[in-house]
């Protein structure tokens, strides 16, 4: 009887503190908080869009601290402005104007246009007003074919986003990722540190774009080491649910014969390998938080215990590289609704869930094959064969 009535009491204190963390957020009608991790993916962040705007118009979750790269850091900051501006639906709006903007016809100037595109393809189309994002890119580096590094994305970026008011928001935190040229490295920007510059960092696709410096260092796509960053959370905020949205597919049957799907494979393969890597930290993590060898909590020195969440772009649905160039409103809308579809099938399935377990089984996802399992679960013995030593004696 003690133990069910404990648990009842603390799971009732668990939701007022969530109601009220929510409430402070913006959402006045949630009762559950996630954090949220948005993978880069070309124009496929679109089904992103779709999976955060049905977050938004269901409701009952609020958006805490956000973390992007790439194409899903614009989605992050997009979010963010909205939700600084004036909550949920200003957020939905911006989202939405920034897609229908970026899209083919988009109300935006020939130039910016073009520019934000590249922020959403591998390669530029044949008809770009552009020379230096042209065919001849395959070939020459940017700095040959833009020696005055022209780059009309920032004013796009500028138009869209109130950075001021971004880094203003202490309500919620904001993590861009881009990648340190020198070092390989990925680097982590804060929500205090957010500029047009940083999310053209996370974006800077190296064959089409100069290399972003930010206090002199150089700085490409953040999809090469943080896709995306997911460790901040284990003490950037109070909220221990973290949602990872993720548009490059996790499996596909039977490996590629063509040369464009074997591309298409290897594109996916590199950029999901910065995200495994930090789901077997968050693993290990969870892992010494469980044998009381890391403190738990929100205090200095402490960390969180995540609950992971996951909602996948289908690998039926995913198509190919070539998709990622469809910049068409049409394309950008059936993948808006593919992720609003997805996000409702995530709510109806585990909303539940939310607050109080992780729905993404870390142990059989991030254990190395030649792994024994056992020995990533605590309180389980396990010693790893080891070969005897040879005796000194002749």
């Amino acid at each position: 009887m003690l133990p069910a009535l404990l648990s009842k009491t603390f799971s009732a204190l668990r939701w007022r503190s969530s109601a009220r963390r929510a409430r402070r957020l913006g959402f006045a009608q949630a009762n559950k908080c996630v954090n949220l991790a948005l993978q880069g993916g070309g124009a496929h962040g679109a089904f992103t869009w779709g999976v955060v705007d049905q977050l938004l118009a269901d409701g009952r979750i609020a958006i805490d601290s956000i973390s992007g790269a790439s194409a899903g850091a614009v989605n992050a900051v997009m979010l963010a402005d909205g939700l600084a501006r004036g909550g949920p639906e200003e957020a939905r709006q911006r989202l939405a104007d920034f897609w229908r903007s970026a899209s083919f016809g988009g109300a935006v100037p020939e130039l910016q246009r073009e520019a934000i595109e590249r922020l959403f393809a591998f390669v530029p189309r044949q008809s770009s007003p552009m020379p230096w994002l042209g065919s001849l890119s395959r070939y020459w580096s940017p700095y040959d074919l833009n020696p005055l590094n022209i780059n009309p994305l920032k004013n796009l970026i500028e138009r869209f986003v109130d950075f001021a008011q971004v880094r203003g928001d202490t309500r919620r935190e904001l993590f861009i990722s881009a990648t340190n040229v020198h070092s390989g490295e990925q680097r982590v920007f804060s929500r205090t540190e957010m500029t047009p510059e940083v999310v053209m960092a996370s974006a800077c696709l190296p064959l089409l774009f100069q290399a972003m410096e930010i206090d002199g260092t150089p700085y490409w796509d953040g999809g090469y080491s943080g896709n995306p960053s997911l460790l901040p959370f284990l003490r950037a905020t109070s909220t221990e649910d973290l949602l990872i949205v993720q548009i490059n597919p996790l499996e596909r049957g039977g490996p590629p014969t063509r040369a464009r799907d074997i591309m298409t494979r290897l594109h996916e393969i590199n950029f999901n390998a910065p995200l495994l890597a930090e789901l077997r930290a968050l693993a290990l993590a969870e892992r010494l938080i469980t044998e009381g060898r890391l403190p738990r909590g929100t205090a200095p020195g402490q960390y969180r215990r995540i609950r992971l969440h996951r909602i996948v772009m289908d690998a039926d649905i995913a198509f190919d590289d070539r998709s990622k160039l469809n910049n068409d409103y049409e394309f950008f809308d059936r993948l808006r609704q593919l992720g609003q579809a997805a996000a409702q099938r995530f709510l109806d399935e585990h909303f539940g869930n939310i607050g109080r377990k992780s729905t993404i089984d870390l142990t059989a996802e991030t254990a190395p094959k030649w792994l024994d399992r056992r020995a990533l679960q605590p309180n389980v013995a396990f010693k790893a064969a080891r070969p005897r030593a040879r005796s000194s004696r002749g």
